[in-house]
Formats: C-alpha cells, sequence, structure tokens
C-alpha cells in the first residue's frame, strides 16, 4: 500500500466510510466541524457544494496544523430538496415525521457534492438525483420515525434502510442518495492519482 492508497475523510457518517470502503480505499477520519447554516437565496445545489468545499477546507486545516502526512482529503455533504425548500437533518421526532409527510406522494431531488482536496488543489464532483415517494399513511410515517433510523440523515429517511419501501421510483445515483455517489466520486479522486477499480 503506497500513499495514493490512503486518503483523509473528512466525515463522521458510517454510511460514507462502507461506500468508500466497497471501493477498495483506505482512509482515516479528520474531524471537520463547520457552520451548516443555509445563506440567503442559497439553492440547495449551491448550498450542498458549498458545504462539502467547507468541510475540505475545515479538514485540511487539521492535517497542516496537526503536521500530518500530505494525502487527498475527502469530504461531502447531501441536501434534501423538494420545492425550493433546503431539508437537513431532523432536530426530533416531530421534525422527522414533518419532512416525511411533505415527501409522500411526491419527487425530491437529494443533492450530494463532493469535494476532494490535496494541498492548494480542490476539485468538486455533484450529483442530483429524483427520488419518489408514495403515498405514506401517518401510522407508516410513525412507525418508521420510531424505529430511530430517521435520525442524523438529511431527510430524516436512509434508502439503504427500512425507508427503501417508501420509494416508487429513482431517477439517477442511489448511491448518491445513500451519502456518496460512487461513479463521480472515483472520477474525483482518479484526478489526484487514485486507481480503480
Amino acid at each position: 500500500m503506497t500513499e495514493n492508497d490512503i486518503l483523509y475523510l473528512a466525515s463522521g457518517s458510517p454510511r460514507r466510510r462502507e461506500l468508500l470502503a466497497q471501493l477498495g480505499l483506505h482512509f482515516e477520519r479528520i474531524h471537520a466541524d463547520i457552520d451548516e447554516s443555509v445563506l440567503p437565496g442559497e439553492d440547495g445545489t449551491t448550498y450542498t457544494e458549498r458545504l462539502a468545499v467547507a468541510k475540505a477546507a475545515a479538514g485540511w486545516q487539521v492535517v497542516s496544523s496537526c503536521g500530518m502526512p500530505e494525502r487527498a482529503l475527502l469530504s461531502a455533504d447531501t441536501t434534501v430538496v423538494l420545492d425550493g425548500v433546503i431539508y437537513g437533518k431532523p432536530e426530533d421526532a416531530d421534525d422527522a415525521f414533518r419532512m416525511l409527510k411533505q415527501f409522500s406522494g411526491k419527487t425530491h431531488d437529494v443533492i450530494t457534492a463532493v469535494a476532494v482536496r490535496r494541498n492548494d488543489k480542490v476539485a468538486t464532483r455533484t450529483s442530483l438525483t429524483r427520488v419518489t415517494f408514495k403515498t405514506l399513511s401517518d401510522e407508516e410515517i410513525r412507525r418508521y420515525v420510531d424505529s430511530g433510523e430517521a435520525f442524523d440523515k438529511a431527510g430524516a429517511y436512509g434508502i439503504q434502510g427500512r425507508a427503501a419501501v417508501f420509494v416508487s421510483r429513482i431517477d439517477g445515483s442511489f448511491t448518491g442518495v445513500v451519502g456518496l455517489p460512487l461513479y463521480e466520486t472515483a472520477d474525483l479522486l482518479a484526478e489526484f492519482g487514485f486507481l480503480f477499480p
């Protein structure tokens, strides 16, 4: 294994870790906290890309300040958008219920932006996937929220879990909805010397 086979991951998401491992990548997690507030007039794509780049910058600051070896650093952000409204992670069970009720019987967008940084070089890729939910009953939503799976996920659901039964159609990247679009991620990392498969 060489330095080009290892990268830093500026994300605490277990789903992103699993997807990177699926690509055969080895990585070290870096803690990178940023302000995730939406700026006035910001649309979903601009917001998601800005956060991915900001997470990469915060992660690179940790690498630089700690004198860690120079390796590529990957970060990502996922946002759910319906009718121009940005949905982040739910604050509580009521908020999760409200989000899922909004998505019931409708099509929403899931945007995942990926950023890779090494020194001053930063590159990004963005995936947009359209997800259609069947019409959900209040009881279905309550059972899902009570399962605990709705929390710590943009839009209050995980397509790779129990919420898969809510999805009647998907147009785009399944892994992008999970939190890391593998095609775009591999394409981006190839710019930094990583080889696939």
